[in-house]
């Protein structure tokens, strides 16, 4: 299971009802935020979710709306006695910009880890997920993101009797163990069958629409997306400032057949975003609007077994 939570929905600043869009992922003890912009902890707070066990922490680009709450999240963590090491993950220049913004929170009970972003495309492996990061096109070099949660393939008698395996260790070897015994090396590779379909969320934010959105965010179970403005006429305005409507961000979704599309990082001008969800669900009917602390709980598809 892969919890999901939109904290917030707002771009640029935040608003009384609207915090600054920020995305928090929980799965197997483990949490990763996207994005931390001014207010992400009381966002957090409001929903009943902790700062102290973040795990990492990814900055789609470095404007103020997306990092500037990164101080005092560090300090709410350290205050909460956090020891655990925490790992950020940025554009190139997040050393330099972490660095700015600990002027104001120097002392922290743990270590900070930044890992700056090298390539177009990206991954970073943890246990049992990854998270992939995608350049996309913004005023300022900027990042999508997609979490991806693997799942092996089922336990195979047939396959460990073939490959000779010891029964002893069939329970160790479908948990992910590798064995040695006598010289001989066991995988679970050696028991399991073809890998099942895992979940996959993929957050893109501040961009137009570009192909490695599209493939990026290809057969996601869940894609959330900015949508600047919902007015049509809007569209110069998106493209001037290198944001999206609501239509183009639904036009995204439908081209990687995506499962279900979350609209986010509304304009301070947009304040009724259900209003064009009705025009824009006619390009993809599986659209809804963003709400802060608005969140899922994404299951494996059923059928697959155990």
């Amino acid at each position: 299971m892969l919890d999901v939570c939109l904290l917030g929905t707002g771009g640029m600043m935040p608003l009384p009802y609207r915090w600054l869009t920020s995305l928090m992922l929980r799965y197997n003890g483990k949490s990763i935020l996207i994005d931390c912009g001014e207010g992400t902890q009381v966002a957090m707070k409001e929903k009943g979710w902790s700062p102290k066990p973040i795990d990492i922490i990814c900055f789609t680009h470095f404007h103020a709306d997306h990092i500037s709450g990164l101080p005092g999240m560090l300090l709410t963590m350290g205050n909460a006695e956090r020891t655990e090491p925490l790992l950020l993950i940025g554009p190139k220049g997040l050393t330099r910009v972490v660095a700015a913004l600990r002027v104001i929170a120097p002392e922290l009970p743990f270590e900070i880890e930044c890992k700056e972003i090298e390539e177009n495309e990206q991954s970073f492996a943890f246990d049992g997920f990854t998270s992939e990061a995608f350049k996309v096109q913004h005023n300022v070099t900027c990042y999508g993101y997609s979490v991806k949660v693997a799942r092996s393939g089922k336990f195979s008698v047939d396959k460990a009797k073939e490959n000779e395996i010891p029964m002893k260790y069939w329970s160790k070897l479908q948990k992910g163990e590798i064995i040695e015994d006598d010289g001989k090396v066991y995988t679970p590779e050696m028991v399991l069958g073809e890998a099942r379909k895992g979940l996959k969320v993929t957050y893109c934010t501040d961009t137009r629409p570009v192909p490695s959105i599209v493939k990026n965010a290809a057969e996601a179970d869940l894609f959330v997306c900015e949508g600047m403005y919902g007015e049509q006429e809007k569209l110069n305005k998106a493209k001037e400032h290198k944001h999206m409507t609501f239509f183009e961000a639904a036009t995204l979704a439908k081209e990687a057949k995506v499962k279900e599309l979350w609209l986010t990082h509304y304009s301070p001008a947009l304040t009724r975003a259900e209003e064009f969800i009705p025009e824009t669900r006619k390009i993809f009917p599986n659209t809804y609007p963003g709400k802060d602390g608005k969140s899922v709980e994404l299951m494996f598809e059923e059928g697959d077994g155990v």
